[in-house]
């Protein structure tokens, strides 16, 4: 049985086409509004990803039966929320939400010094959407981001044509390894390279650690060149918060040079904290912590 993310999201073209029609001609209210009953939709038929976010809430946070129960719902709806804030900002509803910052300083400090950084975040929040709000105050050509782009193709393009441009760079993770020379690229120049640290594709390396008392599986990638290059690294996260707001938060991780293990471990601990302010803004809905090969 596959515990690990397979790399594939669902919905289709034709349903992103009238979730659109929908957020433009009636607004973000209305879609949220809508979100609550098409969540019901997931909460019925999604029975394993049910079955690893009520464990999730039931065995890392230890929260009642009950809660975990409740929390399925209220997850699905905050992952939805998200979603919708994703599209609505993407074509051109920035200027109705907003956030705030907590050690952005850290930020500033790595673009001043122009001697690259790497910022690892991971799938909780919504950080995919905070070059439209960094926007304001850098310039994004000197951020890249690193992606499988692994959402079905013809959707992508899709978001392409109809969203606002944003001068932030995307590196595709590629199976000739050619993103490596783009990443050391981006550094080189004096740039930010961002990583997702908590999935990886089957197949790949990774460096296992404790993560909200189990130990869990993460890719070895980001952690190895980060601790091979001895380069400055930022923990980042771009959560939701109440309505329309989002919050920013990004840390300095100490760590020694080439000690991936250790800086894996400073990754989870940043990552156990966020998740304490927000335990529904987890979305890694698969068997992440392997609890169904205890059966």
């Amino acid at each position: 049985m596959a515990t690990e993310w397979e790399g594939k999201s669902r919905g289709t073209l034709l349903g992103y086409k009238i979730y659109i029609f929908f957020l433009r001609n009636f607004g973000i209210g209305a879609s949220y509004f809508i979100l609550r009953f098409v969540i019901f939709y997931y909460v019925l038929f999604s029975p394993k990803s049910n079955r690893d976010i009520y464990a999730y809430f039931r065995k890392r946070h230890r929260f009642s039966r009950w809660k975990s129960f409740l929390n399925i719902y209220r997850s699905y709806y905050t992952f939805g929320q998200t979603l919708t804030d994703k599209v609505a900002i993407s074509i051109g509803q920035r200027n109705k939400f907003t956030y705030t910052h907590d050690g952005i300083e850290h930020i500033d400090n790595l673009l001043q010094k122009n001697q690259g950084g790497i910022l690892i975040s991971g799938h909780i929040g919504n950080f995919e959407i905070s070059h439209y709000f960094l926007e304001d105050r850098y310039s994004l050509s000197k951020i890249s981001m690193v992606t499988t782009m692994a959402e079905h193709e013809n959707i992508q393009e899709y978001m392409e044509q109809i969203s606002d441009k944003s001068h932030l760079k995307f590196i595709v993770v590629k199976d000739d390894m050619s993103h490596i020379f783009e990443i050391h690229k981006a550094i080189d120049e004096g740039g930010l390279v961002v990583f997702t640290g908590d999935r990886y594709m089957p197949g790949s390396k990774v460096l296992n650690e404790d993560f909200l008392g189990t130990e869990a599986s993460f890719p070895m990638g980001p952690y190895l060149l980060a601790s091979r290059l001895n380069m400055p690294v930022l923990f980042v996260y771009f959560m939701k918060g109440e309505k329309r707001h989002y919050d920013l938060y990004a840390r300095t991780a100490e760590f020694k040079a080439r000690d991936a293990q250790g800086l894996l471990r400073e990754y989870t601990q940043s990552m156990e904290w966020i998740l304490k302010k927000y335990p529904l803004q987890w979305f890694n809905y698969y068997d992440f912590w392997k609890d169904r090969e205890e059966k």
